[in-house]
């Protein structure tokens, strides 16, 4: 039985969206900066407004299936440039970090991609991130590139489907 449940955030999850990005250590390998309220506003209905025009990817509330707690998010965005290559990832508040949910979100997205019919998955860390890398490692990525990306060093890993 799947731990976690996915639903496609709307504009009534914002709380739960911006509990995440307004978490330093969320964060802090991600943009390293927490998002100050009316830029994670601005993203969010971005975030909604895509959710809304394809049904078969975007972004995730993710929720413990059994408490119904909130877990944290997980995307799978399609390039708007090839239709049929999209990156995945993922955000989780850290009080569940290392216990095995971030292993079943990243398998879960590769699920739903595969379902979309993309061709490619990417997803972008921080090279120091080792518990991302080790996830998408087991779920067949490999590494393409670490280069810096938007002013942050990054690592860019790649899964043909």
């Amino acid at each position: 039985m799947a731990k976690i449940h996915l639903e496609k955030f709307k504009m009534q999850d914002f709380p739960y969206y911006y509990r995440l990005v307004s978490d330093e250590k969320v964060m802090a390998q991600i943009t390293e900066r927490s998002i100050p309220l009316e830029e994670a506003r601005t993203n969010f209905e971005t975030i909604v407004k895509r959710n809304n025009k394809d049904d078969e990817t975007g972004s995730y509330k993710i929720t413990d299936a059994r408490s119904g707690g909130f877990i944290g998010q997980g995307h799978v965005t399609r390039y708007q440039e090839a239709k049929e290559v999209a990156e995945i990832g993922y955000m989780i508040l850290p009080e569940y970090w290392g216990k095995g949910y971030g292993t079943e979100i990243a398998r879960l997205l590769v699920d739903l991609a595969q379902q979309a019919e993309i061709r490619k998955l990417k997803a972008i860390i921080d090279p120091e991130n080792h518990a991302s890398r080790k996830i998408l490692l087991r779920q067949q990525f490999v590494s393409e590139k670490v280069c810096e990306i938007d002013g942050l060093p990054g690592e860019i890993l790649g899964r043909v489907l």
